[in-house]
């Protein structure tokens, strides 16, 4: 109910830049060294054509799907607004920079025509391919840029470097499904990356989707006040997201293959800024790609959207492999992300610094952690040294040194603070209303916190008035004054996605929550792409145990296309598979095909109808079929944050 009248409330304008919000912003200039432009020589160096269309790509039906032009307020040498972190507006001066650009011999980069950065390595042969973007439409945009300026050799090989949507979902838009089956075109990727590229966006997909548009500020429109970029490249793509399977998985450090006429040196790692990643080097150009690992930002090991918690001890070690292994030769860094580093004694800087960051902040969290501090005393108490401190590359633009040490807290303690009081709290809802009541109820609470207000203490506000918003939902000063500090800890904000999350609750808070059409994780193509194994798995997860808590049955399942078998059972709510086996007893048999299990999944029929289409034959109970698909959930991605989700 609170959800269905928070969509009817009106568009509001947002807010001034508080006095306090200047002058935190302006200390920020006198802080850190921005009369060093080197970022802006590099960003600009080997420049060859841009955009088309003004950065606009569209989908087959006249549709934008990204729309760089959105940031054409961001320009080069106009001082920082008000309302926009400095050292964010700087990032955002650099990030939406785009076209077609030389990286160095033979490698050239489109750049901000989506999230990521697709590279194209020329080789005798033909191209290879690193990273093809989020959507179809702009890794063919992106291509098309590159043919406009280049030979048109075939592409004879794909890379990704790692298990996120934004490194592989346009492949489609780049090769065909023929060439790779015939082998025209090779797909490399690092080990598991099947396995975690669909796991990761299809079991915990709508949860991610919905915090995503946090995240990216996607409901935002783009403005001084409003959405400036994402740190790590100006926004994601909204097209069409597609996954073709690997044919050559990368397994060991050190693997090589010629590819267009190139050797390609592998470096695996794992569990760094993904959970399948790796790095790669080209002996003939002395160019290394360190994936995501050393961008120009400090990264995520944890981030926002919600995902594994990454392992910046691990990530540090890597670097510091690469180092030792091509350190001595290297003469340019580039990755999937940003700009590239020239000359072998800048990349090996540029790398220590990256490494670095990571292991200290990994190594000062642990230490701290023993001392019997928390993961929020440790994130407030932490201050990074000085050598560190003030290089641009390692600034907090997507992630930030308060989040990630306290991902590094919970991966080795969790979420317990070991305070016992912290046990077994109450619920958001029901300690809200109870906290009001202590303070002496909604009116007091507010008329205290706008007196904390004007004097620009915004967390404190802003942790505070939530749990009157969280007790009395539709209470509209409670709302618009948690949006006014939101929008103060927004504009303040010097972490992209710390910007989008503050500034599209505040927005949600007082329009309400929005719901445009959202491209789902769970791809046609992602579906396909996912074992069995893993297919029944996210089948389990789909179940609504409350209701399948008193039903029971045993299942033998076959398919005819991949020779597999399998025992599917369901008791206690549970769902359980066993792969590669069969039952003695079985309450039925069901044959099929992995396509028609994919159909059912995507909504595109139903068991009944395959069934009577002859799609799926069934020996014994057609009933428990049905039933199964009867305790099917779905989810709302549009579901509430910065309000209460109804209680199911």
């Amino acid at each position: 109910m609170a959800q269905a009248v928070a969509r009817k409330r009106a568009v509001a304008e947002p807010r001034e830049p508080s006095e306090r919000t200047r002058q935190a912003n302006a200390a920020l200039l006198k802080r850190l060294p921005f009369d060093d432009v080197e970022s802006f020589d590099d960003v600009k160096k080997g420049f060859i054509a841009p955009l088309a269309d003004g950065g606009v790509i569209r989908d087959a039906h006249g549709q934008p799907i990204y729309d760089l032009s959105q940031f054409a307020f961001i320009q080069e040498g106009q001082p920082a607004p008000d309302s926009v972190n400095p050292s964010l507006w700087r990032q955002a001066q650099l990030i939406t920079r785009g076209g077609l650009f030389l990286v160095t011999k033979g490698i050239y980069q489109v750049r901000a025509a989506d999230l990521s950065n697709i590279t194209f390595i020329e080789g005798e042969d033909g191209i290879v391919v690193v990273d093809p973007l989020i959507s179809t439409e702009t890794a063919k945009a992106s291509l098309d840029l590159y043919y406009a300026n280049r030979p048109e050799k075939p592409v004879v090989a794909v890379i990704y470097s790692h298990s996120h949507v934004d490194h592989y979902g346009g492949v489609r838009g780049i090769v065909s499904d023929e060439d790779v089956e015939s082998g025209k075109v090779q797909v490399l990727a690092p080990e598991q990356f099947l396995e975690h590229a669909s796991a990761e966006f299809v079991y915990a997909g709508n949860a991610m989707s919905r915090r995503a548009s946090y995240m990216y500020g996607t409901l935002l429109p783009a403005g001084p006040r409003g959405q400036v970029g994402a740190g790590l490249g100006p926004t994601n793509s909204l097209g069409t997201i597609t996954l073709v399977p690997p044919t050559d998985i990368i397994r060991e450090n050190g693997e090589k293959r010629q590819l267009a006429g190139l050797t390609f040196e592998f470096w695996m790692a794992p569990n760094s800024e993904a959970p399948a990643e790796m790095f790669f080097y080209i002996p003939e150009m002395k160019a290394l790609c360190t994936a995501e690992d050393a961008v120009h930002t400090l990264h995520n090991t944890y981030t926002l959207r919600g995902a594994r918690i990454r392992d910046p001890l691990a990530w540090s070690k890597y670097l510091n492999q690469a180092l030792h292994r091509w350190g001595g030769e290297v003469e340019v860094l580039y990755a999937p992300h940003h700009w590239p580093v020239w000359g072998r004694e800048r990349v090996v800087e540029h790398l220590k610094k990256h490494r670095d960051v990571y292991r200290y902040i990994h190594d000062q969290t642990v230490r701290l952690m023993n001392h019997g501090y928390t993961m929020t005393e440790i994130a407030e108490m932490f201050q990074l040294p000085r050598s560190l401190e003030k290089v641009w590359s390692v600034r907090g633009y997507y992630g930030s040194v308060n989040h990630n040490v306290k991902s590094a807290y919970v991966s080795y303690l969790g979420w317990f603070s070991g305070n016992p009081a912290t046990l077994h709290e109450l619920p958001p809802v029901e300690a809200a209303k109870r906290y009001v009541e202590f303070m002496g109820g909604a009116g007091a609470v507010l008329a205290k916190a706008k007196s904390y207000f004007d004097k620009g203490e915004y967390r404190w506000v802003a942790q505070v008035v939530n749990h009157v918003v969280f007790a009395e939902p539709e209470n509209e000063a409670a709302r618009h004054l948690l949006a006014d500090a939101l929008e103060q800890l927004g504009y303040q904000a010097e972490s992209g996605p710390w910007r989008n999350f503050y500034l599209t609750g505040a927005q949600e808070l007082r329009e309400g929550v929005k719901t445009p059409t959202m491209k789902t994780t769970a791809s046609p193509d992602t579906i396909r792409a996912m074992t069995l194994d893993l297919l029944l798995d996210w089948i389990g997860t789909r179940i609504i145990g409350p209701k399948a808590a008193d039903v029971t049955f045993t299942l033998n399942v076959r398919f005819t296309d991949t020779n597999e078998r399998c025992i599917v059972g369901l008791e206690n709510g549970a769902l359980n598979s066993l792969m590669g086996a069969q039952a003695e007893r079985s309450d039925a048999t069901i044959t099929l095909t992995h396509a028609v299990l994919d159909d059912v999944l995507l909504g595109r029929t139903s068991p009944m109808a395959a069934i009577a289409a002859g799609k799926i034959q069934v020996e014994g109970a057609t009933s428990k079929l049905a039933e199964l698909a009867s305790l099917f959930d779905s989810a709302d991605v549009w579901f509430n944050i910065v309000t209460p989700n109804p209680v199911h």
